[in-house]
């Protein structure tokens, strides 16, 4: 958040072609996108200083792994304890990420289990954190919406 670098319509038809081709070289975005080979790597080197293309991850589905369950621990925390905290859910393997929000509840949690009682477990680990006041829990039934970033690039024309 408060960045002040702004995608322009280079770097959405560079991205375009990323997200159909995640792995494809500078090279092969210049052909697809008819911009030289040096725009297109000083547009990307410009992309990742900025933070705004993050590093290259699969999204696994965590039940291949033996985690069939996830769901969303809603925390509210002391303040002063965010750093600590986040230090705590970080060596939790369960946890998949972790956002800070505003309004009631400061932390949105999301986890992986085996099960149930993994679940149970899982939560009441969360909930011992030093600086962890109170959670809730609710379970992902069903992913109705996956992660997308395509939409917004559409906007750039």
């Amino acid at each position: 958040m408060g960045r002040s670098f702004r995608a322009d319509r280079i770097d959405k038809r560079i991205l375009d072609a990323l997200i159909d081709e995640p792995r494809a070289s500078a090279m092969a975005i210049a052909q697809r996108t008819g911009l030289s080979r040096n725009t297109v790597q000083a547009r990307l080197a410009k992309l990742e200083g900025e933070g705004t293309l993050e590093s290259f991850q699969r999204r696994v589905d965590p039940a291949i792994l033996g985690y069939p369950l996830r769901a969303f621990v809603l925390a509210n925390v002391t303040q002063r304890k965010l750093a600590v905290v986040a230090s705590a859910l970080e060596a939790v393997p369960e946890v998949l990420e972790v956002q800070g929000l505003s309004g009631a509840v400061d932390l949105l949690i999301q986890v992986a289990a085996r099960d149930a009682d993994d679940l149970y477990r899982i939560a009441g680990q969360i909930l011992e954190i030093d600086g962890i006041d109170r959670t809730a829990t609710s379970l992902v039934m069903r992913n109705l919406v996956r992660y997308r970033i395509t939409p917004l690039l559409a906007g750039l024309d």
